[in-house]
């Protein structure tokens, strides 16, 4: 199931020093098919998609790709690193970059390793019982304040 993020949260892609893009990814798990959403005013603000190089030295000069319309969606479609950057002057260098890591999805809905030892073990069903006997006394009780007129 694909997520949708907001760069920046409430407070979208900006050079005003309110976001630490470095931390706000790094509190996200990326994963393909998930969306970024920059939202920004384009009259001060542009992303740029960057090689890592580009990324490091804040050089937007040869960008992969660049978004103006100020409201831009970036759908990521492979794993690795996504790297984007405010192209104009100052903004990047001040901290209006960020790296974007998408990563496989863990493998926490797979089964946990098998622990099968020579001989098949019966599942236990005491605690069933135990649920099931639990069950039927609180059950037992409760219809009794009933028959018996226990009002509230």
């Amino acid at each position: 199931m694909a997520a949708v993020y907001q760069v920046g949260d409430s407070a979208g892609w900006t050079s005003m020093g309110q976001v630490d893009y470095q931390e706000w990814a790094a509190s996200k798990n990326f994963h393909v098919g998930d969306t970024l959403v920059f939202n920004y005013n384009n009259q001060f603000h542009n992303v740029k998609q960057a090689t890592q190089q580009g990324f490091e030295a804040c050089n937007a000069t040869s960008p992969i790709t660049t978004y103006t319309n100020g409201y831009d969606t970036v759908t990521l479609e492979k794993l690795g690193h996504f790297y984007f950057i405010c192209g104009y002057p100052g903004h990047c260098e001040a901290g209006q970059k960020i790296d974007i890591l998408v990563s496989s999805p863990t493998s926490s809905l797979s089964p946990p390793p098998s622990t099968q030892t020579s001989e098949p073990t019966e599942p236990s069903t005491a605690s069933s019982l135990y649920f099931r006997y639990n069950l039927y006394w609180t059950l037992g009780v409760l219809l009794a304040f009933c028959l018996s007129g226990f009002a509230y």
